[in-house]
């Protein structure tokens, strides 16, 4: 989120972002027209995107599958077999994938989300047929072996004890999204539980893999230096004699109507205590989650925002304060609140002051000026996000996700949209008590040696993780 630096400066900054916002949707639309999508025999759809500003090609390959579509007793396994899909197949040996990357010249990485899996490299243009051969051939060939899986489960449970349990605020988090959630599988963490990483078998994991990763549950996205016409002959020539498989059921339940408020408390070492509050809010598709948008930045978007201005400058009660909308999720999500006290201050206290400021976007409207400002923050951060031919394709991405890359025109009207009375009205509907779940850190004092930090306020294992 771009900052504005001060009152002095605040004109100007406004004046050269109202020019560029108004220049922005024409730019959004541009790059809706130069994307291309097209869908293999297989069902693999692929999404191409030409830009030449510099030699180089990022290729995405991204599976439907992330922690939502686990059961029960098998929480985990998404994660996990991302990890094992680097342990090689029948023609490449482990890690064989990252070394040959590397010789040539790129970099490469892997991330488990509650709604995806997503696996990209990113190198010279001239040699995209490398990262292309690898893909393929682990999309159908992975060599699963027991040894290869014992070893890597000891590297998640490790993960999870570093990620989670031994950081107070993430695990904090962690319960709170299991109390929230109730229903719908955003109640486990992406990462797993420890019982659960200890029990699913090397059987499950093959069931898994053959259940989600094939033609019909992917895409592909490419954006980089580098000709359709091309480009697409030797991208159906790679993907296109793999089986096609069958596409999943995508659906899974979710949760009703929160009926009143719930809270949890956590008691952890730490040095401060930490106050998280959730509200369950609807995800891409209504006007309602841009309102949202419009919602967080003006709480949170940078030093001139309410919560900092009035929590860490006015009041001096607490460290840090932030707000958090998650709109590109595949099912109705959370809208969050975080603060961490200053030394002596407490939980109440700050609870009591978030509440406040919530009330007051519920009964006073949101000035002109202020609410601009935030429009050209949340336009400026959007398309500046887009610099990069990797972001770009994440883009691209996260959007066909959840519900298709060529929603992401939308984005900047519908913020443009947004009116006081807009904030008004959502704030009542679903930022209030009955729809909220409450989380508090109680710091307990160390054992021996010292606290372990309190880290900095986010969502823990809910990130990219490898």
């Amino acid at each position: 989120m771009i900052k504005s630096p001060n009152l002095v400066k605040y004109g100007l900054w406004v004046g050269l972002l109202l020019v560029f916002f108004s220049w922005a949707p024409a730019g959004q639309a541009e790059l809706r027209e130069q994307a291309f999508e097209t869908t293999l025999a297989n069902g693999l759809k692929v999404i191409l995107l030409e830009n030449h500003k510099a030699p180089l090609a990022t290729f995405h390959v991204w599976y439907r599958v992330g922690s939502r579509n686990e059961e029960w007793g098998q929480t985990g396994l998404s994660h996990m077999l991302e990890h094992m899909m680097f342990k090689g197949t029948k023609k490449y040996r482990p890690e064989e994938y990252s070394r040959i990357i590397q010789e040539n010249g790129g970099e490469t990485n892997a991330f488990t989300t509650r709604d995806y899996t997503g696996y990209f490299a990113t190198l010279r243009s001239d040699r995209v047929q490398v990262v292309m051969d690898l893909e393929a051939d682990r999309m159908q060939n992975l060599n699963l072996r027991e040894e290869d899986f014992a070893t890597e489960r000891q590297v998640v449970m490790e993960e999870r004890r570093m990620r989670t349990e031994d950081d107070p605020q993430s695990f904090l988090l962690e319960q709170l999204e299991a109390t929230a959630y109730q229903l719908q599988p955003y109640h486990w963490p992406i990462i797993g539980w420890m019982e659960d990483i200890q029990r699913f078998t090397l059987e499950d994991l093959k069931t898994y893999y053959r259940t989600y990763y094939n033609p019909a549950n992917a895409f592909l996205v490419v954006v980089g230096d580098f000709k359709k016409e091309e480009l697409l002959p030797r991208v159906e020539k790679t993907f296109g004699g793999i089986p096609r498989g069958e596409i999943p059921n995508p659906n899974r339940p979710t949760d009703p109507q929160q009926s009143g408020e719930r809270r949890i408390s956590v008691k952890k070492e730490a040095q401060l205590p930490f106050v998280v509050i959730g509200y369950h809010v609807p995800n891409l598709g209504q006007q309602e989650s841009y309102v949202l948008e419009v919602i967080s930045a003006l709480l949170s978007g940078g030093k001139s925002s309410r919560l900092y201005r009035r929590l860490v400058q006015e009041k001096q009660l607490v460290l840090e304060a932030d707000a958090e909308n998650s709109i590109l999720s595949r099912d109705p999500s959370l809208f969050y609140l975080y603060a961490t006290p200053l030394p002596g201050k407490e939980s109440a206290d700050v609870e009591k002051a978030l509440e406040e400021e919530i009330e007051r976007l519920q009964k006073e409207p949101v000035e002109n000026r202020e609410l601009e400002k935030v429009k050209n923050q949340l336009a400026s951060s959007f398309i500046y996000g887009q610099d990069s031919l990797y972001f770009q394709a994440v883009l691209l991405a996260r959007y066909e996700i959840v519900q298709t890359w060529r929603a992401i025109d939308q984005y900047l009207p519908a913020i443009q949209r947004v009116t006081p009375e807009d904030i008004q009205k959502v704030a009542r509907r679903y930022l209030n008590p009955d729809n909220r779940t409450v989380g508090t850190l109680v710091p307990l004092p160390p054992k021996e040696g010292p606290a372990p930090p309190a880290g900095p306020a986010g969502r823990g294992a809910g990130g990219p993780v490898r």
